[in-house]
């Protein structure tokens, strides 16, 4: 063998690989990746000499490559060979790198967070009612299309004071914050939660809070504790929750809005609300503004109904901040182009377009009940969930990815979604869904293979490979 000694820590010798299956040898990489034995770009033994020391054939080593590949661990740069995989691009903040999943392409992609293309409304009609020429007949015109305007505003929980249109949900988001936040401040934020939400407050320099959460969103109890902290902001997804797919009651937004009132020192408090999967969402519309009048700012997303790259949300709330925002935003993009606005407003009014957002919604539903029935009967502990998104426990997460590659099945890993490791809140009884390993499911691009999937999710969650795997 030439090159093992000099490519790999002393500890990857014969005995360190007491399983040399695919999946054996797959899974001491990605532990010696884990740890940070193996580092970004080191170059891997070619499979030949790896399957020389190891006493197996090529053909073995060669399985565990492709599954580390498919995982995302290893990348191959042909005749250079394989190494450890380096970080996505610096212009992605820490916890969205660890969302970017590799290019190589899996029968199964069930890792990216996006709706199903097949199922979104055809823009062709609309564009064809477009505007010839991207003109306007002011900078200073109104933002917003009166008739969008009125659209959002009447689909929106509760009237809004003022609406702003703007560049999606993230977008919205980081707007308000702006207004709202100083350096040190502290927002509390959902665990697990959608991780460019976390990347955003590192950024500015805030803390973030976590609250913990069961089937029905964030927990009173956890809330509670979370704002004697004096909190300035809670940032919170009242429906199909991402990455757990908790829908909020109206019960529960009643009992959080509550709290909220009776807490010492937060009178300025703002709530945000993050309503990204509101139109394919089978649960009804709810808003902690029902019983919050004046602090809350609720956010409407179209990028899982009707298309990730129109990039536009609905941004409502009290008049004074909406006011702010808008403001600021004149003198940087200006507004939301008036042709994507005027788009949106005819899907979010075509027959057609209506039909195919409510058929979106079904077959999400059954795809979510289907695989999440067949996980239950194969003894996986899953919550049902609305939305697109399923949160798996699994033993380990890392051993779950590697396994689930080799079987052509990618997972978003569940730790970016973690706004800290805290241990189940068993002082109070509370089954909350944080701490421990888990994974992220995209239920919704799952199209056909349901029980397939289910088998290898399964076992994928349910064995633990050795070394702490």
């Amino acid at each position: 063998m030439s090159d093992i000694g000099a490519d790999l820590p002393p500890l990857m010798t014969r005995t360190a690989f007491p399983d040399t299956s695919p999946r054996g040898i797959a899974g001491v990489i990605a532990r010696l990746v884990n740890t940070g034995e193996l580092a970004e770009g080191k170059r891997l033994p070619t499979v030949r000499d790896l399957a020389t020391e190891l006493g197996v054939s090529p053909a073995t080593v060669s399985q565990a490559w492709q599954a580390l590949s498919r995982a995302g661990i290893i990348e191959s740069r042909g005749r250079a060979g394989s190494f450890v995989r380096q970080t996505s691009p610096g212009w992605l903040a820490p916890r969205m790198r660890g969302m970017a999943p590799p290019n190589d392409p899996v029968r199964f992609d069930l890792s990216r967070g996006t709706p199903d293309p097949l199922l979104l409304p055809a823009i062709g009609p609309a564009l064809s009612r477009v505007s010839t020429r991207a003109e306007t007949g002011s900078y200073q015109a109104e933002p917003v299309i009166p008739a969008l305007a009125e659209v959002l505003a009447d689909s929106l929980p509760t009237r809004p004071e003022a609406l702003m249109v703007v560049d999606g949900a993230l977008d919205a988001i980081s707007r308000t914050l702006d207004e709202v936040l100083r350096f040190g401040d502290r927002v509390v934020v959902e665990s697990p939660g959608f991780p460019p939400f976390l990347d955003l407050l590192d950024v500015l320099g805030v803390e973030a809070v976590p609250v913990q959460l069961d089937e029905h969103g964030v927990l009173p109890v956890s809330l509670a504790r979370a704002l004697r902290l004096r909190p300035v902001a809670v940032l919170l997804q009242p429906r199909a929750q991402n990455p757990t797919g908790a829908s909020m009651t109206p019960e529960r937004a009643a009992d959080l809005a509550r709290v909220i009132r009776s807490a010492a020192d937060v009178d300025d408090l703002i709530v945000i609300e993050d309503d990204h999967s509101g139109l394919i969402s089978t649960e009804g519309d709810v808003s902690l503004g029902t019983s919050l009048p004046g602090r809350v700012v609720h956010v409407r997303s179209f990028s899982k109904s009707h298309g990730p790259d129109l990039r536009i949300a609905a941004l409502g709330g009290p008049r004074q901040l909406i006011d702010r925002i808008t403001a600021r935003r004149m003198l940087g993009p200006g507004w939301t182009s008036r042709m994507l606005q005027t788009i949106l407003l005819d899907l979010l009014t075509d027959p057609t377009a209506i039909g195919a957002v409510a058929d979106a919604r079904r077959q999400y539903y059954t795809r979510q009940r289907a695989l999440g029935d067949a996980l239950r009967a194969r003894g996986v502990d899953v919550v049902p969930a609305d939305g697109i998104n399923l949160w798996m426990p699994v033993l380990s997460e890392r051993s779950a990815l590697v396994q689930l590659a080799a079987a052509g099945i990618r997972v978003a890993a569940g730790t970016p979604f973690l706004a800290a490791t805290e241990p189940m809140d068993a002082a109070n009884g509370i089954r909350a869904r944080t701490g421990g390993d888990f994974v992220r499911v995209t239920v919704g691009a799952l199209r056909s293979g349901t029980e397939e999937v289910a088998d290898a999710l399964a076992a994928a969650a349910q064995r633990l490979a050795w070394r702490g795997y």
